[in-house]
């Protein structure tokens, strides 16, 4: 297994560990696998997983709340809908969609 499937297994195992209701930004589940400076390497795997995956990705954002995918395959919509079906609000402001780390954003 290459260094980069390497980081990525690590990266889907810390996901897995998000609870349900709770949120994740790509910044942290960096640093929770020891790699603080690859919050991007973070959304590159999720990216990369397939559309049945059991990796709850739905669950990972950005640092500021907000919801910001970047797949063709998967709208934002869907990421939204998954969420709010585990309990999660999410609001829609100015375009995008929001999450309140303050309440929904997991401690470990």
């Amino acid at each position: 297994m290459g260094r980069g499937q390497n980081l990525y297994f690590r990266i889907y195992n810390m996901v897995r560990r998000v609870p349900r209701g709770r949120v994740a930004t790509y910044g942290q589940i960096a640093a929770l696998i020891g790699s603080p400076r690859s919050a991007r390497v973070v959304g590159w795997a999720l990216r990369a997983l397939e559309p049945d995956t059991k990796v709850p990705w739905q669950r990972v954002i950005n640092k500021d709340g907000m919801i910001s995918i970047e797949n063709m395959h998967t709208p934002k919509s869907v990421q939204v809908e998954l969420l709010r079906r585990e309990g999660v609000e999410v609001a829609e402001r100015q375009g995008n969609f929001w999450v309140e780390l303050n309440h929904y954003l997991w401690r470990p």
